[in-house]
């Protein structure tokens, strides 16, 4: 047993592939680094039943299509499939994510053995997890993302959850409030770390405004905002469309940049389109579409706020991204948001759901004068090289502590 190179398999259904190329892209980004140090594949099971295709005809980005194997990055990931059908036995989907893995995991521990299951989310990935642990006698560790806040709130989930942080080897939180909900919930806290996300300074910095402005076919002049995530309720860009007609009132030629596209919790882009449609705001909102992370920079310089407009999240990467191209950044004062906007040099928080609060915030945004080199310098604070190095730390303590 070789104590320096634990061997991982890091295992979520959220994994970006050809298909939903900008899905978990925070994820690949914090264990491929962690797999610079050390050797890791990743188990990234695909929902299926027998007529999803039919499903398609109608919601043309359900449950897109991946291959069975790819490499990433020099990293080998595998796509097995598993029996769920959307809406229903949802209590089952660990079960169901950890039979259609196995003959993968069969084949991992064949070829080159593993020593580790690094699980993302606690359900259902931490349950089928959990579940392979045991049938191949290894420990496992489970990441707090996020979604494990509405999930508790269905008993028979939170259920599953709990089983599953019971049996973990350890848990990570990428924030602080994470941690604390599922200690109220009966975690140890003793066996939860926090790490939050960190921020790749290598692709993310600001470009020049004008530059990037003529090229998005921009106003060189005009105040811009905007918004990158997946088109769903939770991220809330409708909650900033609506507040859009006052604003545009104080700040002529306003444009409102919305990026993403639709995502695993499903598509708003038509419900956004109308809406923008019924305030009469067409020239006032750009859909710019899904764009690659490597091109995020891109938009990203070429506005003066970013805004989130968000009912929950974990630790959001996307903060940071705009941060680190320059911008404040004004979002809801829910989750792990604290945590990351931890300071008003760099932008500001609002109570969630209070429009009058937001659109408030985003003119206030808009007027101040900010200090963009402290913004930056304080998006480069948060650099991934701590948290691989505790990670790497952690896995190999783990593994060490494992009778041979």
């Amino acid at each position: 047993m070789s104590e320096a190179h634990p061997r991982l398999v890091v295992f979520s259904t959220l994994f970006p592939h050809p298909g939903q190329p900008n899905a978990g892209v925070f994820i690949r980004e914090r264990m491929f680094r962690v797999g610079r140090e050390l050797p890791l594949v990743v188990v990234a099971p695909v929902p299926w039943f027998p007529f999803q295709g039919l499903i398609r005809y109608f919601r043309p980005h359900f449950r897109p299509d991946a291959p069975r194997h790819e490499i990433q990055s020099g990293f080998e990931v595998f796509h097995p499939r598993f029996f769920s059908v959307p809406g229903l036995f949802k209590s089952w989907d660990g079960l169901f994510m950890a039979l259609g893995s196995l003959a993968t995991f069969y084949k991992v521990n064949r070829d080159r053995g593993f020593d580790v299951i690094d699980a993302h989310f606690a359900y259902p990935d931490g349950d089928a997890a959990t579940l392979l642990g045991k049938w191949f006698d290894k420990p496992v560790t489970i990441t707090l993302r996020g979604t494990e806040v509405p999930l508790s709130r269905i008993v028979s989930r939170r259920r599953r959850m709990l089983v599953a942080l019971r049996r973990a080897a350890r848990i990570f939180s990428v924030a602080e409030s994470l941690k604390q909900h599922m200690v109220s919930l009966g975690v140890e806290p003793s066996k939860i770390l926090v790490i939050g996300n960190g921020i790749d300074t290598e692709k993310f910095y600001p470009l020049a405004r004008q530059q990037v402005r003529e090229e998005l076919g921009l106003p060189a002049e005009a105040p811009i905002i905007i918004s990158v995530g997946g088109l769903v309720e939770r991220k809330g860009f409708h909650r900033v469309i609506e507040c859009l007609p006052e604003l545009c009132k104080k700040f002529p030629g306003l444009r409102y940049l919305i990026v993403g596209g639709a995502s695993a919790e499903g598509d708003w882009s038509e419900r956004l389109r109308q809406q923008v449609a019924e305030l009469k705001l067409e020239d006032s909102v750009v859909f710019l579409g899904a764009i690659p992370s490597d091109c995020l920079k891109i938009p990203l310089s070429a506005a003066n706020v970013f805004v989130l407009s968000t009912r929950n999240e974990g630790w959001a990467n996307v903060f940071l991204e705009a941060m680190a191209c320059g911008l404040p950044v004004v979002t809801t004062k829910v989750g792990g948001n604290a945590e990351v906007v931890a300071s008003p040099l760099v932008g500001s928080l609002v109570a969630f759901d209070d429009a009058a609060a937001l659109q408030q915030a985003i003119g206030d945004a808009l007027n101040k004068e900010w200090d963009t080199s402290a913004i930056i310098a304080y998006a480069k604070e948060n650099s991934w090289d701590k948290r691989v190095s505790i990670l790497k730390n952690e896995f190999s303590n783990i593994y060490k502590n494992q009778p041979i």
